[in-house]
């Protein structure tokens, strides 16, 4: 079981080589195919109310976890190609992501960074 974002990426770089799947793992194919992934997830959630959406049953549970590995290991791997270090990434989207929506401001609002 891989334990970090590096084995992770290792790992999938492995298994497209040992299928000759690198041909096909373009950036476009790949940004493609994540979104597929990422719509496949709303789909489980399409008709749920709030209420039903917080209370899935396992089995949905289990297939939703499904659908967002899909989602990871596509990310992972788009970002392989194109040599991002995703935790350099998020941190640095978080840090600006901190700056547009101090907690002060904030706090309880679903408001547009612009209009805090």
């Amino acid at each position: 079981m891989q334990t970090n974002i590096e084995d992770l990426r290792s790992a999938l770089r492995d298994f497209a080589a040992e299928r000759d799947w690198d041909q096909f793992h373009s950036p476009k194919n790949l940004a493609t195919a994540l979104a597929v992934e990422a719509a496949e997830i709303l789909e489980h959630f399409q008709w749920l109310t709030e209420e039903q959406s917080r209370a899935l049953s396992g089995a949905k549970r289990d297939e939703v976890a499904e659908e967002l590995a899909d989602v990871l290991l596509y990310l992972v791997r788009l970002a392989d190609k194109l040599d991002i270090d995703l935790m350099a990434a998020a941190s640095g989207k978080l840090l600006k992501n901190a700056a547009k929506y101090p907690a002060d401001k904030a706090r309880g609002r679903s408001t547009k960074y612009t209009e805090l």
